[in-house]
């Protein structure tokens, strides 16, 4: 297990009106970083916890519960904000407004982040989406589609991560000059910015999604996969020279990039996954497994960062600390 003792944000507490993955991903980070959270949930709680509630257990570990009805009760969501060092919310643009929990709700000295589909302004704003809609909408899914991308990008990378990074950059400016920041984190946006650098043209189509032989996922004869990312000529060219077939390097960027797919997946195909792992344990080929999820986390998962908290269990404890 990999521990992180750093705890940078120890002095911080971040309230969490946010709703889903994204909210949920990035208060988790912000937690792993020290920061107490306290997410505001509906008397019935966040959807998350009914349609996904293995996900909403892992991703609100160690998080506070407090129910709200926001509609009933502002005035202690707005109690808790007063309170806040950083305020999360991801309704539609001008619903946390509407609900007296809006960016002008808060004090000047809080960083108010508000996680949308779409930003604020253009004809977008309001439109209804997730994941596979912002990925769609940014151009991210251009070279895989019909096929769904594996992890949530737009949700975890643009939203989330991207929410942590602003998130921690205003409150570094709030160290020099005492005020938060209002910021609006679009995700499809932030989709677009991971695949934007691809808009003026690459030397192969398809570059790192398929185009190219040496960067693929390869089955095994057990009906598992290898990845091999040789990019560099000197590990594919090794590559090439432990599975016995050292003229392919030659062939590396070449024409005819569909055929020497081939040729490797007949050479892949001969042997299971754990037999190629032990030949190229020692070797400097940039492959490796395609683990499930389950084998990953025995090498790689992090502690857990508290417990998953019972709806509203600190609703009680936070009234009597408003005294509300």
């Amino acid at each position: 297990m990999q521990v992180d003792a750093r705890q940078p944000l120890a002095e911080i507490l971040a309230v969490d009106f946010t709703r889903y993955l994204p909210g949920a991903y990035a208060s988790r980070e912000l937690l792993r970083l020290g920061a107490r959270v306290v997410r505001v949930e509906a008397p019935d709680g966040d959807p998350m916890r009914g349609t996904a509630s293995a996900w909403d257990a892992a991703l609100r570990a160690g998080v506070e519960s407090v129910t709200c009805d926001l509609k009933a009760d502002a005035a202690f969501a707005r109690a808790l904000c007063e309170r806040a060092d950083v305020v999360l919310e991801s309704f539609r643009p001008g619903v946390a407004a509407r609900l007296g929990i809006g960016p002008d709700d808060v004090p000047e000295r809080v960083v108010y982040c508000s996680i949308t589909g779409f930003g604020l302004g253009g004809r977008h704003e309001q439109r209804a989406g997730h994941d596979v809609n912002y990925l769609g909408w940014a151009g991210a899914l251009e070279d895989t589609a019909p096929g769904l991308p594996p992890v949530q990008a737009a949700d975890l990378a643009a939203g989330a991560l991207g929410t942590v990074v602003q998130v921690l950059a205003a409150l570094l400016e709030r160290e020099r000059t005492g005020r938060g920041t209002r910021l609006t984190i679009s995700m499809t946006h932030g989709s677009h910015d991971l695949v934007s650098h691809r808009l003026g043209g690459e030397p192969l189509p398809r570059l790192l999604t398929g185009g190219l032989a040496c960067y693929r996922v390869y089955e095994t004869a057990d009906g598992r996969h290898l990845t091999v990312g040789a990019l560099e000529p000197k590990f594919f060219r090794r590559l090439c020279e432990v599975v016995g077939r050292p003229e392919l390097a030659e062939r590396q960027y070449g024409e005819g990039q569909e055929g020497l797919a081939a040729e490797l997946a007949a050479i892949f195909a001969t042997r299971p996954l754990d037999a190629w792992l032990e030949l190229l344990e020692a070797e400097d080929v940039c492959v490796g497994p395609v683990w499930t999820r389950t084998e990953a986390a025995r090498e790689f998962s992090r502690d857990a960062p508290g417990e998953p908290a019972a709806l509203g269990e600190h609703t009680a404890a936070w009234r009597r600390e408003l005294g509300l």
